[in-house]
């Protein structure tokens, strides 16, 4: 999935302009587009699954280095 959450959107066509909606042609291509942002929500910002996965792999490998004896 893109960043900003265009995928979603790239089969939808808009009635009013006939267009696909993640082109935001028209006043009603964008209004779905600001929908459909608000819609995913604030964790949104981590992506995909594996995207999460690799964020919380890295931070298990600090921590590990973090807690290695000297």
């Amino acid at each position: 999935m893109r960043g900003d959450g265009r995928m979603i959107a790239d089969w939808l066509v808009c009635a009013n302009c006939t267009g696909r909606v993640s082109e935001g042609r028209c006043a009603v291509c964008r209004a779905e587009l600001a929908r459909l942002r608000e819609a995913r929500g604030p964790w949104a910002v981590l992506g995909s699954p594996a995207t999460l996965i690799a964020l919380l792999l890295t931070l298990a490998a600090v921590a590990l280095l973090v807690a290695r004896p000297a």
